[in-house]
């Protein structure tokens, strides 16, 4: 693992989506200048290391101005040595005037954009609290597009209220009539301490069967329309599948900034409390304890399509992960009968039905 991701954490939303438990808050400009210089001054005391992908993540990181972000960029390449082909990724709403923005960010060396669509269909959009239109995400691909980007990554979300196969079918329709090269597609999950958390009994929910019909529907249209499975929640055009969190999922190496931002380093598991007075004041990492062991590797590996091999066991634990697969591939034989898991020669991966019972699936063979 000689390169490793870098995650910036940018908490400033104009509002929070009655569905989201991500750590965010409003701000106005001057704490968005304290922000980014407090990340400017962790970057520049941090170890240094090859990088190979940045992620700015959120709350909503195009808040936070194409200026600042250019800065923070420059402060990664200045510190660390980020690889010439990194890819560089910025989330973003789309609602807001993001032309000049876009172009701004493209010219620091942005190459990747993660828009927040959620939904093609205006009831659903409304129903989880969004603010844009479909429009409005219309008009950000195509700025995005003309400021330069190559690498669109569009946001769905599947089982919320109201929804419908026909209603998903053309949200994910649209997805591929605007060029989105990645998809990722998300179970609505209600969060404790969220406006829909208290209000679940009169939302109009799926139940479970149907949250899970939606989900294989969503991976075959998905599937028809282009994009490949790669992870329980990502689909992607051949050579578009998102580089940093593949990242998380091969249990490699990154190392985050900002409150609630997480890190895997030096093989010590670390997060930033969600408190941003504490981390501008210079509020130092809890430890998370140790990370990269073995069962973690299969945990983790096990989201993705490509699942867990032999070679990837032994390359990385030696006779010990060898014969770890061996016994996993044993233990993995009922979940191969019921078409939940496949082991195709010396590589073990859960089929699309099988996601949908990972935590389950996993846990017993992890148990």
């Amino acid at each position: 693992m000689t390169e490793r991701g870098i995650y910036l954490h940018i908490p400033f939303c104009r509002g929070k989506c009655p569905y989201c438990d991500f750590y965010s808050l409003r701000a106005d400009a001057s704490q968005m200048e304290e922000y980014t210089r407090a990340l400017e001054a962790r970057i520049a005391a941090s170890p240094r290391f090859a990088a190979d992908t940045v992620y700015f993540g959120g709350g909503t990181p195009s808040l936070l101005g194409g200026e600042r972000i250019a800065r923070l960029l420059s402060a990664v390449r200045t510190h660390f040595d980020v690889a010439k082909d990194a890819e560089i990724t910025l989330e973003a709403n789309p609602g807001d005037d993001l032309e000049a923005f876009f172009g701004r960010i493209r010219e620091a060396g942005v190459n990747r954009l993660s828009l927040g669509m959620q939904s093609a269909n205006e009831a659903e959009l409304r129903a989880l609290g969004r603010r844009h239109t479909q429009a409005d995400t219309a008009r950000a691909v195509e700025a995005a597009r003309r400021a330069g980007f190559r690498n669109i990554s569009l946001d769905l979300m599947l089982a919320v209220p109201n929804q419908t196969k026909e209603s998903l079918r053309r949200s994910i329709e649209r997805c591929a009539a605007l060029g989105a090269d990645h998809v990722s597609a998300y179970l609505l999950k209600i969060e404790e301490n969220t406006p829909f958390y208290r209000r679940a009994a009169s939302l109009s929910l799926p139940c479970d069967d149907e949250a899970a019909d939606l989900y294989l529907f969503a991976a075959d249209e998905l599937g028809r329309c282009g994009y490949s499975q790669y992870e329980i929640s990502n689909f992607a055009k051949k050579g578009f599948e998102g580089r940093h969190n593949l990242h998380y999922w091969r249990d490699e190496e990154y190392l985050g900034f900002g409150p609630a931002a997480h890190s895997f380093f030096l093989g010590k598991r670390f997060f930033y409390p969600r408190d941003l007075a504490s981390f501008l004041s210079g509020g130092a990492a809890v430890d998370d304890g140790e990370g990269g062991d073995l069962e973690e590797t299969i945990l983790l590996g096990l989201r993705l399509t490509e699942g867990i091999s032999k070679e990837r066991l032994r390359s990385r634990f030696g006779k010990a992960g060898e014969e770890r697969f061996e016994r996993l591939r044993k233990d993995a034989l009922p979940f191969s009968k019921s078409g939940l898991l496949s082991i195709e020669g010396e590589r073990i991966f859960l089929t699309t039905r099988g996601f949908l019972l990972s935590n389950a699936v996993i846990g017993k063979l992890l148990s």
